[in-house]
């Protein structure tokens, strides 16, 4: 017999322990669950005793629909993959999830609804509680399964602005870069996001030791969340956080119009991360004067063709 999980130990093994009560009532074996969810036995197998990655929001809502647990696990699904970040980061995260407006300056990187997987992955990669390989896995499938709040039924309103660093420090690698500020654009078409970027000549301001970000609930109320490289800090007091929205409202202030931010990001893309086989504005510039070089200096006619050059007059 498997060894008993103490599903007090963690909200795995609260979910574990719910899901093998559902398969036992539902007279199932994990073979047979594993073949209602599309996934091997031994992922079920896993999940009963809260070893290997945790459930990603579609595997739990499968299983809740195919072992009639009138969302039971859909409602313990939050708890479980926050358990994949660092403690000081859980409350944010929950609060986040239920937010009606979040707006966030980020002074390092690209903030986590927005990111891509392999960007998400180099970040995450560098965290000091990071146990393993299979924890970072944790860690970006729980990134990646909050984004989907963006296009959902009860999204958000996102206002983002960037430091100009974010856009310029190559995190992963060109590639990964190129992705990221793809991304990044495509977004920013959605109804409910805006980008802004706040550029280096703009010099300090009040959030420049780290990153900020301000939430506003369901009731109006409004929480503020600052980070740093391995730290965070949640402030509920009102007072406080009125000082910390100002300082982000000084911020929007401060950073280039939406329209004029997206330009700057297309420029740093083009520039600094266009793949190889792509020539720069400036390449492209050059080789249009060379071919009008190589032509023997002749113009040409509005309609396409070549004027002949006049002979001189005897």
């Amino acid at each position: 017999m498997a060894k008993a999980i103490d599903p007090q130990s963690s909200m795995a093994a609260l979910f574990g322990s719910r899901l093998r009560k559902l398969r036992d009532a539902a007279g199932l074996t994990q073979t047979e669950v594993g073949a209602l969810a599309h996934v091997v036995g031994s992922r079920i197998a896993q999940l009963e005793r809260a070893t290997g990655a945790k459930p990603t929001l579609e595997l739990t809502r499968v299983l809740d629909r195919e072992l009639v647990a009138d969302e039971l696990l859909i409602d313990l699904w939050p708890y479980v993959y926050r358990e994949a970040f660092p403690d000081w980061s859980q409350a944010f995260i929950a609060y986040s999830a239920r937010a009606r407006v979040i707006r966030q300056y980020s002074s390092h990187a690209v903030p986590g609804l927005l990111q891509t997987p392999e960007y998400a992955r180099v970040l995450l990669s560098m965290g000091h509680s990071l146990r393993d390989a299979e924890h970072l896995e944790e860690r970006v499938a729980a990134r990646l399964d909050r984004q989907g709040r963006l296009t959902g039924p009860d999204r958000p309103e996102l206002w983002v602005v960037l430091d100009e660093a974010v856009l310029r420090r190559p995190v992963g690698g060109a590639a990964v870069m190129r992705g990221q500020l793809e991304r990044l654009l495509r977004m920013a078409d959605e109804p409910n996001i805006t980008v802004q970027v706040l550029p280096f000549d703009q010099g300090a301001h009040g959030a420049l030791a780290g990153s900020l970000s301000v939430l506003v609930m369901p009731d109006g109320t409004e929480i503020a969340y600052t980070e740093g490289a391995h730290h965070g800090q949640l402030t509920e007091e009102p007072e406080e956080v009125e000082q910390f929205s100002l300082t982000y409202h000084q911020l929007t202030a401060m950073a280039l119009p939406p329209l004029m931010s997206l330009d700057l990001i297309r420029s740093v893309l083009e520039a600094d991360y266009r793949a190889a086989s792509i020539p720069s504005r400036s390449d492209r510039r050059r080789l249009a004067q060379q071919q009008l070089q190589q032509r023997g200096g002749r113009r040409l006619r509005a309609g396409g063709g070549r004027i002949p050059r006049r002979r001189p007059r005897p």
